[in-house]
């Protein structure tokens, strides 16, 4: 079944590219046709992309992977942050900074110095400082939780990035691009769709084209989170499997009557050689009916012999 109906992309307006003259031709493939000096998407196309890029992020999700959403037009800004909390997914929808990703340990600290801020705060440390500056840490608290407060969760570099307009993120392509991270791009009609590894051609200008697709992706984390707690929840109840779940009753009758393991080992081994005795007296059984078969055969005519002597004599 398909992730997403034909009724919904044409709804949500994904078929509408842009106009003719700012079309990228390296987007031939995924344009259908051309009206009003407009490229329309072939949306069966963004059917089976969208799908194939939904099972992957499943796949990665259920192995434990993270996928950071990106999209910081105005257009993206409030689903990106909605999906991605929904599916507890670290996210960027202000200002890409530079080094996201190829600079990750610089963004790190920095995110780990703002939420020590934040403690401080909490703790009530900025009563006992001076008004301006205690002012001007807040300020600083709200500027980098503007930047940097979707990505605080994430410890490491994320497994794959859904960016919502390539075009516009060309710098967090291509700092995924350098680390090998996969990406899975909503391509407009006016982008290049070569460094995306997941191509799902759309409209990315509307507001509800960008909700629909990272509601999609998202659903696909949660999917994929669903299928990682049944996995671990499975391992965690072998794990507590006791000998009695594990063992046969039998052998749980000679543990516990003082027998070990050793004696139906020993038991076993006295079946087999005997099995053996008896293949090889079945094996010489054959020979020695040959041999006495042979001495009958050698003596009858000695017998005959003796007979006609006797019946000489007596005439």
């Amino acid at each position: 079944m398909a992730v997403v109906s034909m009724r919904e992309l044409l709804e949500a307006g994904a078929h509408f590219g842009h106009r003719v003259r700012r079309w990228n031709p390296k987007m031939r493939r995924y344009i259908f046709r051309e009206r009003n000096g407009i490229h329309i998407i072939d949306l069966q196309q963004t059917v089976r992309a969208l799908g194939v890029a939904y099972e992957a992020v499943r796949e990665k999700a259920s192995q434990g992977g993270t996928i950071l959403f990106v999209g910081t037009k105005r257009q993206a800004q409030p689903s990106i942050q909605e999906h991605a909390e929904r599916c507890r997914m670290p996210y960027v929808n202000q200002r890409w900074l530079g080094g996201t990703l190829t600079n990750f340990r610089t963004i790190r600290h920095r995110v780990d110095f703002m939420i020590d801020l934040e403690q401080q705060e909490e703790r009530g440390d900025f009563e006992k400082l001076p008004k301006k500056e205690a002012l001007k840490l807040r300020r600083l608290i709200q500027k980098l939780n503007r930047r940097l407060g979707g990505i605080r969760t994430m410890s490491r570099l994320p497994d794959m990035v859904f960016i919502a307009d390539v075009r516009r993120e060309a710098l967090a392509v291509s700092e995924a691009s350098k680390l090998g991270i996969p990406i899975i791009g909503l391509v407009d009609t006016n982008c290049d769709p070569d460094p995306i590894d997941f191509v799902i051609p759309g409209n990315d200008d509307a507001i509800r084209s960008n909700r629909l697709m990272a509601a999609k992706i998202a659903d696909a984390v949660i999917e994929g989170l669903h299928v990682r707690e049944i996995v671990d929840a499975e391992e965690a109840e072998r794990a507590q499997l006791s000998d009695e779940d594990l063992l046969g009753p039998s052998v749980l009758d000679r543990l516990r009557g003082g027998a070990s393991l050793e004696e139906p080992k020993e038991a076993a081994a006295e079946v087999l050689e005997a099995g053996a005795e008896t293949d090889a007296e079945s094996e010489a059984l054959p020979e020695v009916e040959t041999v006495v078969e042979e001495e009958e055969i050698t003596e009858a005519p000695e017998e005959d012999h003796t007979a006609n002597n006797v019946e000489e004599l007596l005439s």
